[in-house]
């Protein structure tokens, strides 16, 4: 994959040169309502960066950069197996970029660019029914619900996540 442009947004395959971008940005506010916690080292973001990007290599997922009109890191953008029947999408964004309709410019486009090379035609999108911009965001496409699956995480943090199917051949 390559670059691809929006109005407002470039997203690109992700590069180590956001390693710290990324780690400082994904911090407990932003985790709050999702799976993983914020990285203890910049060491540990990198290993698991690292693996995201080994298996975008591999085709197996999709692994991005979402980049503003200047080049600054504004988050990033995750389609998870890609081979599965509903691949996983995933994206995050730092407090500066949040509640500016950046969030949907690139879950759109990033759909639409996959719809263009005949991806699949559903996509799982997980947010915990306590997080308002998640479920405005969702409510922005053509979905239907399956399931909300409540849980404890490792870490302690109590979980409920609604499972979204995304619809965007419909």
């Amino acid at each position: 994959m390559q670059e691809i442009q929006t109005e407002r947004l470039t997203i690109v395959p992700f590069d180590l040169k956001y390693l710290n971008d990324y780690y400082y940005g994904f911090d407990e506010e932003i985790t709050k309502y999702q799976y993983p916690d914020p990285f203890d080292s910049v060491e540990a973001a990198e290993t698991l960066l690292r693996e995201f990007m080994d298996e975008m290599n591999r085709g197996e997922m999709l692994f991005l950069a979402i980049l503003d009109t200047k080049g600054e890191f504004a988050g990033s953008l995750e389609v998870h197996g890609l081979a599965e029947e509903y691949p996983e999408l995933g994206i995050w964004l730092k407090k500066d970029f949040q509640g500016k309709g950046y969030a949907y410019e690139a879950l759109s486009c990033i759909l639409e660019y996959l719809n263009q090379t005949g991806r699949k035609e559903w996509y799982v999108y997980e947010a915990d029914i306590r997080n308002k911009s998640s479920i405005g965001l969702v409510a922005k496409f053509s979905y239907r619900t399956e399931g909300l699956d409540e849980f404890t995480t490792e870490s302690g943090k109590v979980l409920k996540l609604q499972k979204y199917l995304i619809n965007m051949k419909g």
